[in-house]
């Protein structure tokens, strides 16, 4: 009977664990419960009479919070870009001065009104892919003579299609592709998904990068892109810029758990901070150190990327909307690193002419991975169990000892 007792005392204390995991779960892994109404506008404020030249568009997502808005802004005049505004107005609104916008020469011809309501601001601009031959396997674009370099192709040349065939107001994501309209790009293409998000969550397929309301994503892939010689890998040239504080630094963040993207235990975040603070993050973009080589990838299907150090640039990137929205004589100043793929011994992009990298772009501290309810729940019952087994069996001896009583010294002879 005191076994069967103990064995059901062992059952509750386990699932009063369990229970106790997954409440707990809601402030570990999933506190943030804040949400923002996300709207997706195309061309917003476009005249019937003025037509965008082909390919471009200016896609507005508008995420309203309680009393403040961003708003994400992701074109193709020139160099795809997406840039982040953030205001501590839940009324703000975007006005863009349509002739002088598409004249691609006119700064200051987007704004986001009330100006003063304006408390930060960044943009991220996807200004090259570099192409070289590594004939050496060394993935590594700096150990590679400067004739294995091929022409770069410059994206803000290339022609794109249009955002309105793609845009899902539900979803709340719009997909862009292009190409140069050479040999290369004749039956593949560059593509950039965008999306926005009202709450935290993550998406279903890899690298699962952890999203909340105050962030964004662009998936960036080559697909079916010819490439110019047997040995060639890729890098991807990223630009930032930014109001007072730009994106200056790129942080090597360090996890246990690889749950949801197997095999990596970093992610990177090209940090935006005040001066003389490394703790204060103001946005980012961020990303794991991952690109796959299908659409539909196993594990096998994960190559290793790495980035170069940021560096500040002369010259703003060659994005209209970086021009329009940032005035000239402004204090806008410009940083850009490169993203590479592949490691020495991976296949080269020949094998499955497809590759395909995701970043974060967001407001404040990005969010930051953390045991799932499956992983705790595992640890709670691989590490609990054995240890109230022994407790209560401990317990159990204590009381069936007392209870049996003691023999005699001397037992009396029949």
């Amino acid at each position: 009977m005191a076994s069967i007792t103990t064995t059901y005392t062992v059952i509750h204390c386990v699932l009063f664990m369990l229970l106790t995991v997954r409440f707990s779960s809601c402030f570990i892994g999933w506190g943030d419960g804040y949400r923002r109404k996300v709207s997706l506008e195309l061309n917003p404020g476009l005249s019937p009479s003025l037509t965008p030249p082909p390919g471009v568009g200016l896609l507005h997502a508008r995420a309203e919070g309680v009393n403040d808005t961003l708003h994400f802004l992701f074109c193709s005049q020139g160099a795809p870009a997406l840039l982040l505004v953030h205001t501590n107005s839940s009324s703000s609104t975007l006005e863009v001065d349509w002739p002088a916008f598409l004249a691609h020469n006119t700064s200051g011809s987007l704004r986001v009104e009330p100006q003063s309501s304006i408390l930060y601001s960044n943009a991220v601009v996807f200004t090259r892919l570099w192409e070289y031959d590594d004939v050496n396997d060394t993935a590594d674009p700096s150990k590679v003579p400067p004739s294995s370099f091929l022409a770069p192709y410059e994206l803000q040349t290339f022609t794109w299609a249009d955002l309105n065939a793609t845009l899902d107001p539900v979803s709340h994501t719009a997909l862009l592709c292009g190409g140069d309209g050479g040999d290369s790009f004749s039956n593949g293409s560059l593509c950039l998904k965008f999306s926005a998000f009202e709450a935290a969550g993550r998406d279903q397929g890899w690298p699962s990068l952890l999203h909340n309301a105050n962030s964004s994503q662009i998936s960036v892939w080559l697909d079916g892109v010819k490439p110019r010689s047997n040995g060639s890998r890729f890098s991807l040239e990223l630009q930032s810029v930014g109001g007072a504080y730009p994106m200056s630094r790129v942080d090597v963040l360090r996890s246990i758990d690889d749950e949801y993207t197997p095999s990596i235990f970093k992610v990177s975040q090209w940090a935006s901070s005040p001066p003389n603070s490394s703790s204060s993050v103001l946005g980012y973009a961020q990303w794991k150190p991952v690109a796959y080589r299908k659409a539909k990838p196993v594990f096998e299907d994960a190559t290793p990327c790495h980035h170069s150090p940021p560096e500040p640039l002369a010259w703003p990137p060659p994005s209209g909307l970086v021009l329009a929205f940032y005035t000239e004589g402004s204090h806008s100043p410009t940083t850009g690193l490169n993203i590479t793929f592949s490691i020495t011994g991976d296949p080269y992009y020949n094998t499955t002419n497809f590759l395909r990298w995701t970043v974060l772009v967001g407001l404040g501290s990005a969010p930051m991975d953390s045991f799932s309810t499956l992983v705790l729940t595992i640890m709670a019952v691989g590490l609990g169990t054995p240890l109230l087994i022994i407790l209560l069996g401990g317990v159990w001896v204590c009381i069936r000892g007392k209870a049996t009583p003691t023999p005699a010294a001397y037992e009396p002879i029949n």
